[in-house]
């Protein structure tokens, strides 16, 4: 039986009894690892097996940071000090609705919860989204930070970029392109991200909202360091400050807001000869992007309409269109979760129907057994916090169900076996010990470098290491070609 197999993973958690309430999370980012922690910390006998697509735990806290934002990454800190503990199952490289249908899963635990968070780029519904060179920004996140179901090159051929949305993904993306690729090699950035921004022959990239300055969505900190970059100018427009009843309402009641807005407003006071930076970054408020322009099949532009605040935060158009030239648009617009076979799923809100995290059916009715957490659940709003209490309420809605008797009993008790069966359909499954292993050897290869990590990026090696069964396992001191360095 190989060191990180399914087989191996012996913890208290896998010893049930009759009164033993058997969960089943898909998913294990924050929002699936927390609801772990919640069900383990509670007064019942719960056991609880994490089911994960990828080889690894964490979700997008591994692949969804900016890789100059390493605080973040601190999150995976306590994450792994939480499946540490041995109370908690994990196994990687599953996915749920192929590998193991949802049927299964509800035929061998009392309850099955959602936490696959939101993976992809929401629509953005505007004339010239396909066009060559218009791309969603969850991909260039995903690139940047080495996925393994993402491809290792990116096209960066254009000088002049355009960044559509005002969230913080918006300023990491547009950041990753500005920033000197010299600034992030102290970094956790993979090396062939490295090579690709070092022939990255970009000057400016204007990011552009259809509201004001009070009503975006950056965060202070994120906004602040935004200014902070070396060599790059961030550039704003006084014609796009404008404030009306709405906007004073909210600088009022949140200090965040406030914050975002004086350190906008503090920017209008940079003189024309302090900008001598070789790279821009350009904030456009108060212009909504309507079509993103081509010419033989690729972006050569981007044109948004200016908008007027109407009172109370929101705004309308003006009729008054400007077209900026750009050889890239990056669509920043949001995260939209993935359906899973067998769940219910709402395919404009990008959620599974729910109420209050117990999950619906078509019908609208309580779907016994079954619930949902996280972006999966609210749709891809709120930081860690957030998260946390997410999953408090679903779990309490779970235990109260349990106590009340409206789970229903699972059909079958053997667990081990419906691992064996995924295991016998070829798929490969990883666990926590297969983890420790495979952070161990990042970790190895990562002090043969002088760095804390070596990032293995292919999903094959990331599984065979997890398992034991990679051939250079033996000599950590040989780096595989296709891996990336990390450090978190």
């Amino acid at each position: 039986m190989q060191p990180g197999g399914y087989q191996a993973e012996l913890i208290e958690g896998s010893v049930t009894t009759s009164d033993t309430l058997r969960v089943a999370i898909i998913g294990a980012g924050p929002a699936g690892i927390y609801a772990a922690d919640i069900l383990k910390k509670s007064e019942r006998d719960v056991a609880v097996d994490i089911f994960e697509r990828l080889p690894t735990p964490f979700g997008l806290v591994r692949y969804g940071v900016a890789p100059d934002h390493p605080r973040i990454k601190q999150i995976i800190v306590a994450l792994h000090r939480i499946l540490s503990r041995g109370d908690i199952r994990f196994f990687g490289n599953v996915n749920v609705g192929t590998d193991v249908t949802v049927e299964e899963l509800r035929a061998h635990y009392d309850a099955v919860i959602v936490a696959t968070g939101a993976d992809r780029d929401a629509p953005l519904e505007i004339p010239g989204v396909d066009l060559e060179g218009s791309f969603g920004a969850a991909d260039f996140v995903h690139w940047y930070d080495g996925h393994p179901d993402h491809p290792r090159t990116w096209p960066l051929t254009a000088t002049s970029v355009a960044v559509l949305g005002v969230g913080n993904v918006a300023l990491d993306v547009a950041r990753m392109l500005a920033k000197h690729v010299e600034d992030l090699l102290p970094t956790e950035v993979p090396d062939n991200v490295v090579a690709g921004l070092r022939a990255n022959p970009v000057t400016d990239v204007y990011i552009f909202g259809r509201r004001g300055p009070a009503q975006v969505k950056f965060t202070p900190l994120e906004l602040r360091e935004l200014g902070q970059v070396r060599d790059v100018d961030v550039v704003v427009y006084p014609e796009d400050f404008d404030f009306d009843r709405g906007s004073e309402e909210a600088i009022r009641a949140s200090n965040q807001t406030r914050q975002v807005v004086k350190t906008l407003t503090d920017w209008t006071l940079r003189e024309p000869e302090e900008m001598t930076a070789s790279r821009r970054i350009h904030l456009r408020f108060l212009q909504r992007p309507v079509e993103i322009l081509g010419e033989d099949g690729r972006v050569v532009g981007v044109r948004t309409e200016r908008t007027e605040l109407t009172g109370d935060g929101t705004v309308r158009g003006t009729g008054e269109f400007t077209d900026t030239p750009v050889q890239a648009v990056y669509r920043a617009v949001g995260y939209f979760s993935s359906p899973i076979s067998g769940i219910p799923f709402d395919t404009v809100g990008g959620i599974v129907p729910n109420d209050e995290g117990r999950v619906l059916d078509e019908a609208g009715e309580i779907l016994p057994g079954m619930y949902a957490t996280g972006w999966i659940k609210r749709g891809p709003v709120g930081l860690i916090g957030s998260t946390k209490s997410d999953a408090q309420q679903t779990i309490s809605h779970l235990l109260a169900d349990a106590d009340a008797g409206r789970l229903g009993a699972a059909s079958q008790a053997d667990v081990e076996a419906l691992l064996a069966t995924i295991e016998e359909r070829a798929h490969k499954i990883t666990t926590w010990a297969g983890w420790e292993l495979l952070d161990a050897y990042e970790r190895q290869l990562g002090e043969s470098q002088g760095r804390e990590r070596v990032k293995v990026v292919p999903r094959e090696d990331m599984t065979a290491i997890s398992r034991g069964e990679h051939p250079s396992q033996s000599a950590p001191e040989s780096v595989p070609t296709d891996a990336v360095e990390l450090g978190t």
